[in-house]
């Protein structure tokens, strides 16, 4: 078995949280469960994804301000949060707010471009600036500026009984070097490592130079590296469906294979204009996913991972999937769980 050139570092996985549209509160406990789960696992992260306007997590900063206060020790990220539903301004004090409750946990995953299904609801979200809103990388450099501590007004001081701070407040010191930019292209990947950001590179990339999935991923935290300040110390996190069936019942074996070989198809060519290539999910035994890992060309130049769930399975499913993960898949990589 090739072995990686980094050691696995970092464990984390990645859930979107789905819920019952009848019964919200349920699909959002069974969230904040798994992530409890992932505590006690030894994972070193657990990242939420959002959905807006659908039966999955809306709110993913409201969403880790409750983790923060189940757990003690796992870093919570969002991967990713579209910054075109956001106001840069009002998410840098939600985001310092929550990273100060979580003593220093968390970690902001962002990526740009217009809403999805910008043109329905555009009137709703920016009824007065639908046509003029900026959803360019300028979006996420407002952002950084306010969570570094960067001016936001003019105006500081005392004004009657009440002191007026110029910039974000609270502000958190060590939140700025934890902001993380998800990309799926070289031009994404250059300008998150020229910005001095970190770097979540996931199951989906856009096939620039070739069509072959781990050589496009490859590119991409090789570009970001090359112009990081930190060069190859810089942090990238690799997010991949794997579904370990060490432990799984024979109806969970069934299931899984069925749903990856429902997604198989479109792993083969590019898909639509943009010519999107999705990573095939991994499933087997750790075993098996291991060696396939260190056989991959991008898994080898990094040493952290946020293996993502998939999206449509039920909560027991997602147990017995993060335990084999922590148990069987981790220590086959290299890595044990964290004290």
């Amino acid at each position: 078995m090739p072995l990686t050139s980094e050691p696995l570092r970092k464990l984390g996985f990645l859930t979107i949280g789905l819920f019952d549209e009848a019964d919200p509160r349920r699909g959002h406990e069974s969230t904040l469960e798994i992530i409890e789960l992932g505590e006690r696992l030894g994972f070193d992260s657990a990242w939420v994804r959002h959905r807006h306007l659908q039966y999955g997590i809306s709110s993913p900063v409201a969403v880790l301000a409750a983790a923060s206060q189940r757990t003690s020790r796992i870093e919570l990220g969002t991967a990713v949060i579209p910054l075109g539903w956001e106001n840069p301004l009002r998410l840098a004090e939600d985001l310092a707010t929550v990273d100060i409750l979580s003593g220093g946990r968390l970690n902001p995953g962002v990526s740009v471009g217009p809403p999805m299904n910008y043109d329905h609801v555009k009137h709703a979200l920016y009824p007065d600036t639908a046509d003029t809103e900026n959803f360019s990388y300028e979006r996420v450099l407002r952002l950084l500026d306010f969570v570094r501590g960067e001016p936001a007004t003019d105006f500081s001081g005392t004004e009657g009984f009440e002191v007026f701070s110029d910039r974000v407040q609270p502000h958190s010191p060590g939140l700025g070097r934890r902001m993380w930019y998800g990309g799926a292209s070289l031009s994404s990947a250059r300008w998150a490592g020229e910005h001095g950001m970190n770097f979540l590179t996931s199951s989906v990339v856009k096939a620039e130079e070739s069509e072959d999935f781990a050589e496009i991923q490859l590119s991409h935290i090789r570009m970001f590296r090359a112009h990081h300040p930190d060069g190859h110390r810089a942090r990238v996190s690799q997010g991949l469906v794997v579904i370990p069936t060490d432990n799984a019942s024979p109806e969970q074996r069934a299931k899984y294979e069925e749903y990856a070989r429902k997604r198989t198809p479109r792993t083969a060519t590019p898909q639509g204009p943009a010519r999107m290539m999705f990573a095939p999910d991994l499933v087997g035994s750790s075993t098996e996913i291991a060696e396939r890992l260190h056989s991959h060309a991008a898994f080898r130049e990094i040493d952290e991972v946020a293996f993502a769930l998939p999206f449509t399975f039920d909560h027991d499913d997602y147990v017995q999937i993060l335990t084999d993960i922590a148990t069987k898949l981790g220590p086959a990589l290299g890595r044990h769980p964290a004290a």
